[in-house]
């Protein structure tokens, strides 16, 4: 699931009112087990998550996990929440303005110290602390960057870039081949497909995840500004998307734009990691790889992303020490390691094996979980789908003035 994606408000309140109803905050099950209720974000993962609890649940006969997977699952959490009906364990995003409302509102069991955290990489927990106290247990991350067709690169002697320079010589030595860059979506419907690539490009001009928020939401009002090095640097950046895409770009879906890669009718597709199963589902008969967003200087490429499977214990479960087993049982290679090995992606729990494991996105992966990965900028918003459509606008219309203006009023609203 794309942390960023806009939640669609679309369950009827019969589905919602029968939801709700089924769904309780743990206690004894008919067999005298301890049941506690497991409320899972992840609908594509459902099948290994299933055989994850069954696995649990062998290891621990006293316990019976009820596992909650509906949809619109955003919307149906938010309502529990709000109601008092707290799900005993709940796969959070806890880079989002909802979930760290919720930390500091006390809805969740401080975790600040607990011992299974040690199975996560260093830093991994603390990155999405709340009041320097940790809340979540994030044992996956999504990333964004480029994915390339490796057979071509090959074939048209061009490297990875290390700089945004070498970026920029790239797109026109393949154009000069009479070749198309980018398979893009510059449409308005699917514009969060290059919410990372706008986020990213604040980053690496304004030195990482601080920087670019300073500039953005930590900056007086009207800050940004036609002539600021640090607007017009990103604005050239974006501008590398304005005329290099297929044919069609500015009508294109997603689902277009990953076709059009799998074709081989562009040899870059900007998007994150959690694109290459669509992109294998198309058969490319070429070998896929990806590489981070470039800096402005070697050494200095970003990916941007947050954690898509993270763990919170609600505060006021009546079963917290059966809680506390199945999340600890996460952070463990036998449980986390089947997860991985369907998912692919970057996990925490640092005994998983992934030496040898999807390879093609490694080049971005590499960077999860160390101080080249940022977390995604609206950590420090208050919304965000509106970044979305003024990138696509800006990279279609080419106008920098009214650009600033749509970054000043969206931002000045968090000033």
């Amino acid at each position: 699931m794309m942390s960023f994606k806009k939640v669609v408000l679309s369950c009827s309140a019969l589905i919602l009112a029968t939801t709700l109803a089924a769904c309780g905050n743990g206690g004894e099950d008919t067999s005298g087990k301890t049941e506690i209720e497991f409320f899972s974000q992840k609908k594509e993962m459902q099948g290994p998550l299933s055989e994850i609890i069954e696995d649990f649940e062998k290891e621990n006969s006293d316990i019976k996990v009820k596992f909650t997977n509906v949809p619109d699952a955003g919307t149906v959490l938010k309502t529990r929440i709000s109601s008092g009906d707290v799900p005993d364990v709940i796969n959070v995003f806890p880079q989002n303005a909802d979930f760290q409302e919720w930390a500091k509102n006390d809805i969740f069991t401080d975790l600040t110290g607990k011992e299974y955290l040690n199975n996560l990489t260093e830093g991994a927990a603390e990155t999405y602390a709340i009041d320097d106290k940790i809340y979540s247990v994030p044992l996956t991350s999504n990333a964004w960057g480029f994915f390339y067709n490796v057979d071509k690169f090959e074939e048209l002697g061009i490297e990875i870039p290390k700089t945004w320079d070498d970026f920029e010589n790239l797109v026109q030595t393949i154009q000069n081949k009479d070749e198309t860059p980018f398979a893009v979506s510059l449409t308005q419907a699917d514009a969060w497909t290059l919410n990372g690539y706008h986020q990213l490009a604040w980053a690496t001009v304004d030195g990482g995840y601080d920087g670019a928020n300073d500039a953005l939401v930590h900056s007086p009002k009207d800050a940004i500004k036609v002539g600021n090095d640090d607007f017009e640097a990103v604005a050239d950046e974006l501008d590398l998307l304005n005329g290099t895409g297929q044919k069609n770009a500015t009508g294109a879906t997603y689902d277009d734009a990953v076709a059009a890669f799998a074709k081989q009718e562009a040899f870059i597709f900007p998007n994150g990691t959690w694109a290459l199963p669509a992109i294998q589902n198309q058969n490319p008969e070429f070998k896929v790889g990806m590489f981070a967003y470039p800096g402005q200087e070697e050494g200095q490429e970003l990916t941007v992303g947050a954690a898509d499977l993270a763990l919170s214990i609600s505060k006021d479960s009546k079963n917290q020490e059966a809680a506390e087993k199945f999340v600890e049982y996460l952070t463990s290679k036998e449980a986390m390691q089947k997860y991985y090995d369907e998912d692919g992606s970057p996990t925490s729990v640092t005994e998983v094996e992934t030496e040898g494991k999807f390879t093609e996105i490694q080049g971005v992966t590499q960077y999860v979980f160390t101080d080249q990965q940022i977390v995604w900028l609206q950590k420090d918003w208050t919304s965000e789908e509106t970044f979305h459509h003024m990138t696509v606008e800006y990279i279609n219309s080419q106008n920098r003035k009214q650009f600033a203006t749509n970054l000043n009023d969206f931002f000045n609203t968090m000033k």
